[in-house]
Order: C-alpha cells, then structure tokens, then sequence
C-alpha cells in the first residue's frame, strides 16, 4: 500500500499499540515499592526495594533477543505482524503478573513465575520497538518524519501517563495496606483488558515494508552484515545517545519510588509527579519532533540537551532542599520537557541513516541494547548510591555524567532532515 493511501487511523493505530505495550512494562516501576512486599517480605525496606527492583531489571536481559527475533521477522515478513506478535505476547505476560499468588502463598514460587512474566515483557517490549519505529518513519509524509518518528516516544510518556493516572485513582481510593495487598494488580489488569483494544486497532494495519520487485534485485542487495558494517558509525553513535536517554527516562520514571522513599512524600503526591512526568514528555517529544522538520535533526538533538545539562544539579537541590509538593512537581516538568525535546529528531536521524532492509532490526536492537544495559539497571544503581553514599543528588550526578556522553554523541550525528540537506533522500538500500 502506498504512502498516499495510509489514514491517520493507522499511525494511531501503531502509536496506541506501542503505547499499550509500554504501560505494561513500565507499569512495574510505579509499584515497586508494593511489589516488594508482596514478593519479598523481608525486614529491611532497602533490601526488598532493591529485589523489587531486581526484577524490574530483570525484564531487560531480553530486550535485546527480542528486538534482533521480532526485528529480523519484522525486516523479513513486515511491521504489522511484528507489532501483533509482540502485543499477544505482552498480554500474556502481564496477565501472569498480575495473577501470580504472594510469596506468603505460595513461596519461593511467586517470585519465579514473576522473573518469567518479566523476562517474556522485555522480550516482547524488545520486540515492538524497530518495527513501530520503522513503520511510522516509513508511513511519514518526507516533510515531517520528525514528528511521526516522535509519536513512537511519546507514545512512551502517554503509557507512563496512563499509568500515573491509574496510581493517583488507587491511591486516592485504596489505603495503604489495600494498595499493596491487591491495587497493583487492578493496574496491570487494566493493561491486560487493553490487549483486545490494540489488536482491533492493529487488525487492518497496512505493511510499509518495501519488499523488493524481483528475485535479482534481492540477490544484489548486500548482506544483512555488510550492511551493518557499512552503518558501523551511526550505530555506535546511536548506542551511546540512547544509553543516555534510556537512563534519563527510567530515572525520570524512578520518579515516584524517589518521591515515597527519599522525599518521603505519600502514594498521592508521588503518582502527581509521574502524571507530570507523562504530559512533560508528551509536549517534549512532540514538539522537538516537529521542530526538527523545520530547523533540522541537528540543531534539535543537542540545543535542549545542553540547557537540560546545565539545569539538572540546581533542580534536584533545590527539590531535595525544600521537599515540598511543588519543588517535586516543578523540577520533574522542567526536566522532562527538556530532556525529551531531543528524542524525536534522535529517532529519526537514526532511522533516515539506516537502511530500509535492516532498519527494523537494528534500531531495535540498538534501543533494546542500550536499554538493556543501562536503563535496566539505573534504578538499581542509584538506589545503591543513595544508600552508600547518603548523597540524595545522586541520581542527578548520574544523569549529569550520562548526559554529558549522550550530548557528545549526538552531536557527531549528521544532519538528515529533508529541509536541511536539500533533497528528498532515497531510502537507504
């Protein structure tokens, strides 16, 4: 199906379905705290914290496989069958999640099935990225692969908005020892009654994958590997700038354990923060997104990553200092506004820079390898570093320093935006 005959209802179909898939996932983080208890009902707080958080960190070891699985089949046989493979999976994930019995049911047993419901996310999770990636830059008119890129982020911050919203509603309705008996559960569940809204939304999405004409054409392509080494450069760069926006997001999302843990605010303020956090990267992604189409990928990749930089240290002392609601709902607007303004024009220059034919795959792969590494485990890390170090700012110096290296790596990407380099470019082969 040609691009001109693509309908607005299918890119919001991909995005709904990407952003269905995301909420499931991150789901978990919002609720660390009570998934500790119930899973890990030892004495010490910081030590079921830091299991909890293990097994968040659990669902990234296979981000990568998935993205290289479900990206190769997504290259070979198209996006929408990818993006449907990894929904069913994601739904039957966090359907066990949401079922499995409390260690003190069940013992040894419950955290086991919940390593298993985490392990299959990240491979589902990994999975959908390149192909819903791939399918919105592919479905984009040239003029604003920006923007349509940056749906696939934003998609991200409306799960994460979802899931504050839903944390605010339990909080606000459910006591204490209510939310952690059994109000993380309705969450999940309600990831689990979106399965079937996603796949009617995903039915009929056409395929944008360029699929060769003839049998010599494809015989004279190069290999999947030549192509790779070719792309070397970009790819490397790619890993480094998404480490760092990997680690930016899940210590945005750490948010909320940072608020009840560290701050000491309750369920109700911490959720407020995370619905901040989601209608911040909503507008930032967006905006850098549309922005890039008219300014440039360049320019919208590093300008908001310098001032974000310069802002992160005085933002935390001043949250950590005053402890109050609005210095928390302040500081997590600015820096997410900021911090995401780059993400949309980053997926896309990294796109338009890689071929059509291993596109899929590798941004997926890319994404579920940096993600693997450093976002699975920058919860954990800076909750050791709170601990051993009794510095509160210690997450700020860690998205000081991985900030720093995601600026410079951006900033040796080229320029890719039609508008800039003055030509509509061909796909990459």
């Amino acid at each position: 199906m040609s691009m001109s005959r693509l309908s607005t209802r299918h890119v919001v179909a991909a995005v709904i379905g990407n952003a269905l898939e995301f909420y499931d996932f991150i789901t978990y983080a919002f609720f660390a705290v009570q998934i500790g208890h119930v899973f890990f009902p030892v004495r010490d707080a910081y030590v079921s914290l830091m299991l909890s958080l293990g097994i968040f960190a659990a669902g990234f070891i296979m981000r990568p496989v998935g993205g290289i699985v479900i990206g190769w089949y997504a290259d070979r046989t198209g996006r929408r069958p990818a993006m449907l493979l990894s929904l069913v999976l994601m739904g039957l994930a966090i359907l066990a999640l949401a079922l499995t019995p409390s260690y003190e049911a069940i013992g040894i047993a419950a955290p086991v099935l919940v390593v298993t419901a985490r392990v299959v996310q990240g491979f589902a999770l990994g999975g959908q990225v390149g192909p819903a990636t791939a399918f919105l830059m592919e479905a984009a008119p040239t003029g604003r692969r920006g923007f349509y890129a940056a749906l696939q982020g934003g998609s991200q911050y409306v799960s994460s908005l979802a899931g504050g919203l839903v944390g605010v509603v339990l909080s606000a309705l459910l006591n204490a020892h209510q939310l952690e008996a059994y109000g993380w559960r309705i969450a999940f569940l309600l990831g689990v009654l979106a399965l079937p809204v996603g796949l009617f939304l995903l039915r009929d999405l056409p395929e944008t994958l360029h699929q060769a004409d003839t049998t010599a054409q494809m015989a004279a392509r190069p290999s999947s590997w030549e192509l790779w080494l070719a792309h070397r450069r970009i790819i490397t760069l790619g890993l480094v700038a998404l480490a760092s926006a990997t680690i930016f997001t899940y210590l945005l999302n750490y948010m909320t354990t940072y608020a009840e843990t560290v701050l000491h605010a309750s369920s109700a303020i911490a959720f407020c923060a995370t619905l901040v956090i989601g209608v911040g990267g909503i507008t930032g992604t967006l905006f850098g997104g549309r922005l890039s189409d008219h300014i440039g990928r360049w320019p919208a990749m590093v300008w908001p990553r310098v001032f974000y930089l310069l802002l992160v240290l005085p933002l935390y002392y001043w949250m950590v200092s005053e402890r109050s609601t609005v210095a928390l709902l302040f500081t997590s607007g600015i820096l997410v506004v900021l911090g995401t303004m780059s993400f949309g024009p980053f997926y896309s220059a990294l796109t338009e820079s890689l071929p059509t034919t291993i596109r899929g795959r590798t941004f997926g792969t890319v994404y579920a390898v940096s993600i693997a590494i450093f976002g699975g485990s920058a919860q954990l890390i800076v909750t050791w570093l709170i601990r051993v170090t009794g510095n509160p700012l210690a997450p700020a110096w860690y998205l000081v320093a991985s900030g720093l290296c995601g600026l410079l790596a951006v900033m040796l990407m080229p320029e890719t935006a039609p508008a800039r380099v003055g030509m509509v470019p061909a796909p990459a082969e």
